[in-house]
C-alpha cells in the first residue's frame, strides 16, 4: 500500500508539474528564480535587499496567470471526466490550484522587484523561499488529489495514471538549450 502511495504521489507531482507551473505562475521566471541559475545569480549581486515579506496567503494571481491556471483547471476536469458527485473534491483540488497560484505570484513579485539589490546571501534565501513555497503547495495539492483520486472511477483512474505517466515521461527528457 505504501508503495502505491508513494507511486501515485510520484505520478502526481509528475502530472501535476505543468499545473503547478500554472498554478504558481505563468509568468517567465527571473534569471535568477530559475533553478539552474540561481547559485550563479546570487554571486554576481552585491547590493543588500530588503526584509522578505510574507505573501498574503489572499493575494490575487495576475490576470495571466489566473487565467493560465484556470484553463489547466478546465483541461484537467475533462481530461479526468469529473462528474457531478465529485464536483466538491474537485472543487478542493481547483482552489488548493489556485491558492498556489496567489501564493506563488506573490513571492515571484517580491523576488522581482528586490533582485537587483539583494546580495548573495539574500538571494540564495529568496531562491529558498520560493523552493520552499513550491514543495508546501505541492504537498497540498498531492493532499487534495488523494482525496480526489480515491472517488475516481477505475476507468478514470487509469486515466489520471496514463496523464501522469505520460507527463512524467516528458518532463524526464532533456530540454534542449537556448
Amino acid at each position: 500500500m505504501f508503495t502505491t502511495s508513494l507511486a501515485r504521489g510520484i505520478a502526481l507531482a509528475a502530472l501535476l508539474a505543468p499545473s503547478i507551473g500554472l498554478a504558481q505562475s505563468a509568468a517567465p521566471l527571473p534569471p535568477t528564480a530559475r533553478p539552474e541559475t540561481a547559485p550563479l545569480a546570487a554571486a554576481a549581486q552585491t547590493a543588500p535587499a530588503p526584509a522578505a515579506a510574507t505573501p498574503s496567503s489572499t493575494a490575487a494571481p495576475s490576470a495571466a496567470t489566473q487565467a493560465a491556471v484556470d484553463q489547466r483547471i478546465h483541461t484537467l476536469q475533462s481530461q479526468l471526466g469529473i462528474t457531478e458527485a465529485q464536483m466538491p473534491l474537485w472543487s478542493a483540488f481547483a482552489q488548493a490550484m489556485r491558492d498556489n497560484a496567489a501564493a506563488t505570484d506573490a513571492l515571484f513579485t517580491q523576488r522581482a522587484s528586490a533582485v537587483a539589490t539583494m546580495n548573495a546571501p539574500d538571494n540564495m534565501r529568496s531562491y529558498a523561499q520560493i523552493a520552499r513555497a513550491y514543495a508546501d503547495n505541492t504537498e497540498r495539492l498531492a493532499t487534495a488529489f488523494d482525496s480526489l483520486y480515491a472517488s475516481l472511477s477505475d476507468t478514470q483512474k487509469q486515466a489520471a495514471d496514463t496523464m501522469f505517466r505520460q507527463q512524467a515521461t516528458a518532463a524526464s527528457q532533456p530540454r534542449a538549450k537556448h
